[in-house]
């Protein structure tokens, strides 16, 4: 899926995107911001390498206040630490 990301945003020169870092909600805030960032900018290092411009994509880090799960199961801490990407018009 990355993989297919990084060629169309080298492909398509005037497009942007948001990789969007997210972490699950254990640990302190400050350290969820950093981890969240942390992913956000893994996956834009991998567009990067794939044929996207660095100035193409934004990293940001929303730690672990946008989960897709509730629950306090692994499965749903799991499924809390992602990241999202958003291309122009959607963010």
């Amino acid at each position: 899926l990355v993989e297919r990301h990084g060629k169309y945003l080298g492909a398509t020169a005037g497009l942007t995107a948001k990789v969007e870092g997210h972490a699950d909600e254990r640990g302190s805030r400050e350290y969820n911001l950093a981890l969240g960032q942390k992913r956000a900018d893994v996956v834009k290092q991998a567009l990067m390498l794939l044929g996207a411009k660095e100035s193409q994509i934004e990293s940001v880090s929303l730690g672990e206040e946008k989960p897709r799960c509730e629950d306090r199961t692994e499965n749903c801490y799991a499924e809390n630490r992602r990241g999202d990407m958003l291309y122009t018009g959607e963010f």
